[in-house]
């Protein structure tokens, strides 16, 4: 399971991408541009199964959402993580060993 501790801080976060895994789950944490007139900052999660890293893996791949640039943003981002780890986690084991 993802936690709080294993996702650095909102001031690393506004000036670069965090990517980890758990257990074959791979995932990035980034700042990016809101779409929509009121402009912004959001905080993007992409997911996807491993092994390889966030630039190696096909888009159609990936699986993403999108919050507040915020501590909430990023509790809300791992727990995003855990469900999808939860929702099948055989899946994301056999993952880590798909080199």
């Amino acid at each position: 399971m993802i936690g709080r501790k294993d996702v650095l801080s909102i001031p690393y976060l506004k000036k670069a991408a965090f990517t980890g895994s758990c257990e074959g789950l791979r995932f990035r944490f980034a700042s990016v541009e809101k779409e929509g007139a009121d402009g912004g900052r959001a905080l993007e999660i992409a997911a996807w199964e491993g092994p390889y890293a966030y630039d190696a893996t096909p888009e159609e791949k990936k699986q993403r959402m999108e919050t507040g640039l915020s501590e909430e943003g990023i509790e809300a981002g791992i727990d995003w993580l855990n469900k999808l780890w939860e929702s099948d986690p055989e899946r994301y084991r056999a993952a880590k060993g798909n080199w």
